[in-house]
């Protein structure tokens, strides 16, 4: 397999990143008194050097396979290559924005169904200062879209590329959902660590966590599919804003 990697494309999803991971530090701290108290100046080494790894690698394998099964990184590769890409963010704002703003939505009401598990854990979010929070969604935006669309989502439709493909070459319709599908369970499963240092876990627990931030995960594979990478990452960051900032601003104002 040829690599044919753009190293300047490489390098600003690496920092992006990497800045993303110390923004969204000050929230796990205020989510996690637990988590606080063992997080000295060495654990914070170490957790800046497991990140620099995790997303170094992540994002080596998605830029190297993501091309090969027909994604894009649209605004990026076009600023890149000194192409005007105003007119194409413009055109993908508005349904990036409003199907994270629907992906909020639609996580805080399915929420209900988890009413003993979902009580827990948005106590624990009111107490965490909206700044805080509002800079923990650059992390959903950026960080979790790397990890879990461009490499996560990437490898998983190459692998079904692999196995099959259209008489065109390209990846199937029923693969890149079934990719979207267990990406979108995988990041669910993914916010269990955080959830465990606030609450037991539990069958619920994990239900909830797959439910709830599948919802999100199906939308932004989705946008990732049709629209390219930065699209599901401007829906992330709205969904987060919505979830994180405006309504535990809503909650609280009624508390």
């Amino acid at each position: 397999m040829k690599l044919n990697i753009n190293w300047k494309l490489f390098f600003i999803l690496f920092v992006a990143s990497i800045i993303a991971s110390l923004l969204v530090l000050p929230y796990a701290l205020a989510l996690s008194p637990a988590l606080a108290s063992v997080f000295t100046p060495v654990v914070l080494i170490a957790q800046l050097i497991q990140s620099t790894i995790l997303f170094a690698i992540a994002i080596l394998v998605g830029l190297i396979l993501y091309k090969r099964v027909g994604f894009k990184m649209p605004i990026l590769e076009g600023w890149l290559e000194g192409k005007e890409v105003v007119t194409y963010l413009k055109s993908i704002l508005g349904i990036s924005v409003g199907l994270g703003v629907l992906a909020g939505i639609l996580i805080i009401l399915f929420s209900f169904l988890f009413t003993s598990a979902s009580s827990v854990l948005q106590g624990a979010e009111l107490t965490v200062p909206i700044w805080k929070s509002f800079l923990a969604s650059f992390y959903g935006g950026i960080g979790e879209e790397i990890l879990f669309r461009l490499f996560v989502m990437t490898v998983i439709v190459w692998v079904f590329y692999k196995i099959k493909k259209t008489p065109e070459g390209k990846p199937t319709t029923v693969g890149i959902w079934l990719a979207i599908i267990i990406t979108a369970i995988l990041f669910g499963l993914g916010h269990l660590p955080i959830t465990g240092s606030i609450t037991t876990i539990t069958p619920l627990v994990i239900a909830r966590a797959i439910v709830l931030n599948g919802i999100g995960a199906i939308i932004f594979g989705w946008l990732y599919w049709k629209k390219g990478l930065e699209s599901a990452m401007i829906s992330h960051f709205s969904a987060d804003i919505v979830l994180h900032v405006m309504f535990p601003l809503i909650l609280s104002s009624f508390i």
